[in-house]
């Protein structure tokens, strides 16, 4: 008998092929895990009857010999990817009983890919969060704890924090996340994992509820580094639908296995050495330079001058972008409504008590930096310090082929915590977010562990569309680290 809960989707894929067990019993046996695990909080939705369907299909597909590249793999799907049917709800009270009639492209890429949906993930409000504490639906738990102090439940990072504990936990083989500031790669470091934010237009954004348009990026969140090289597999593809997806030829990402860091340059930013940064995470981070340097790899010691300015700079965009966003969230066309007689007392009413203190916050500064006599004064110079955070890496990528760096500034900390704060809780993504403003690939994996037995994680940034070396470094740091 096979012990499903030690699979990963690679091991799950050639279980399925050699006829060890189904795809239904696959399904069967998460499904039981969820109901077993509801505390976590990890599912907004749940779609197990359509899993059921989805895994007949696949099994028939899989005595056939016509399987496809995730055929009968149980996913998780964060709730802002819209699917057709099924409630999709961007973890908003206002779109609590949403359901689209359409699907997002990265969905149907991967239903295509023969992937089963179990559910629709948790995640902070319309992916505005750091510790999946905003949602309407509740706090996602962790389900790491700290080994002196296993009372507290601790944040799985956010805002993908409900695909992070699910596969964490065990309650799918894979998730997918999206990354707008560091929402893929921060969670997934949180929880022991590896979290893949693609290039910039790799995924197309089509049917994904927006946040901030100029970065969102879709990715997936898995437990190993070739898992999440055939999960990007399935979710890229040029999407005419989309205006900013990219036509860049796409790649086999399991060609990843091939590379070699051995003669490459890794950049070593002094800028990412911050006031703060946790003393366990710089060590991991000094071990991990000392593996490359093990494979032949070359050190090199890198400047990206304007990365202080990263992240006041992201809280001015994307606050922006989310008010021009979330405008169409009026009560009049589909969503939550408060009714009122009065039009002006129905807007206001209706987006009072739709949405958050979080999204309403970063609302009002958006709409304060786009307003007039500020857009110059905020907006236009964010832009243009956006673009000098992008040259800094131009510059950088012409001495070295990937940067390396710590994902997060600390490990997960208690639910409760730091969220008294905002400006506390915005620090937690100032190591992810100049890759994000820069529109680059980048990739955390699990690289060690501090004296409470929490995972850290480290990321390896690339070049534009250039997954192919992010995702042979990260198979590199899984190689060498030890456990």
């Amino acid at each position: 008998m096979t012990d499903f809960s030690s699979l990963t989707i690679t091991s799950a894929i050639n279980g399925l092929k050699n006829k060890e067990f189904t795809s239904q019993e696959l399904v069967q046996f998460f499904i039981e895990k969820i109901k077993q695990n509801k505390h976590l909080n990890c599912f907004i939705t749940h779609t197990f009857e359509q899993a059921i369907d989805m895994a007949k299909i696949a099994d028939k597909r899989i005595s056939a010999k016509n399987h496809r590249m995730l055929e009968g793999i149980p996913i998780g799907m964060k709730d802002l990817f819209c699917t057709n049917g099924i409630k999709t709800t961007a973890g908003s009270k206002i779109l609590e009983n949403f359901i689209p009639f359409y699907e997002s492209t990265v969905s149907k890429n991967l239903w295509d890919s023969g992937a089963i949906m179990l559910g629709k993930t948790n995640m902070d409000e319309f992916a505005m969060g750091s510790a999946n504490t905003t949602s309407f639906f509740g706090n996602v738990i962790n389900p790491l704890k700290s080994f002196s102090n296993q009372k507290k439940d601790l944040v799985p990072g956010g805002s993908s924090g409900g695909s992070a504990s699910a596969v964490s936990s065990g309650l799918c083989l894979g998730a997918t996340g999206s990354d707008t500031g560091g929402s893929i790669r921060q969670p997934a470091s949180f929880c022991g994992l590896v979290g893949l934010k693609p290039t910039y237009g790799r995924c197309s954004r089509f049917g994904m509820i927006a946040f901030a348009s100029s970065l969102d990026q879709a990715g997936p969140i898995a437990q190993t580094v070739e898992d999440a090289a055939l999960m990007l597999q399935c979710m890229t593809s040029f999407d005419e639908k989309d205006s900013t997806s990219s036509r860049n030829e796409i790649p086999n990402y399991l060609d990843y296995k091939n590379y070699r860091l051995k003669g490459k340059k890794i950049g070593i930013p002094k800028e990412y050495l911050i006031e703060g940064l946790n003393n366990e995470i710089k060590e991991v981070w000094d071990n991990c330079i000392n593996w490359f340097k093990s494979e032949g790899a070359e050190i090199v010691d890198i400047s990206l001058p304007h990365t202080e300015s990263a992240l006041p700079t992201y809280y001015i965009i994307a606050p922006a972008e989310a008010s021009a966003n979330l405008a169409r969230y009026d009560g009049i066309r589909y969503g939550f409504r408060q009714k009122e007689k009065d039009l002006k007392d129905l807007y206001q009413k209706t987006r009072g008590l739709g949405f958050g203190k979080e999204v309403k916050r970063r609302l009002m500064i958006g709409t304060y930096v786009l307003s007039a006599g500020y857009y110059d004064a905020y907006y236009l110079k964010a832009l243009k310090v956006r673009k000098l955070i992008s040259k800094d890496f131009e510059e950088a990528f012409k001495i070295c082929d990937l940067i390396l760096t710590p994902t997060t500034p600390n490990v997960a900390f208690p639910i409760g915590e730091k969220q008294t704060d905002p400006i506390e809780m915005y620090l937690n993504d100032v190591l992810t977010v100049p890759a994000s403003l820069a529109g680059l690939p980048a990739i955390s994996v699990s690289s060690g562990f501090n004296k409470e037995k929490l995972p850290i994680g480290l990321q390896v940034i690339g070049k534009p569309f250039d997954e192919i070396s992010i995702l042979g470094a990260g198979n590199a740091i899984e190689k060498l680290r030890g456990f």
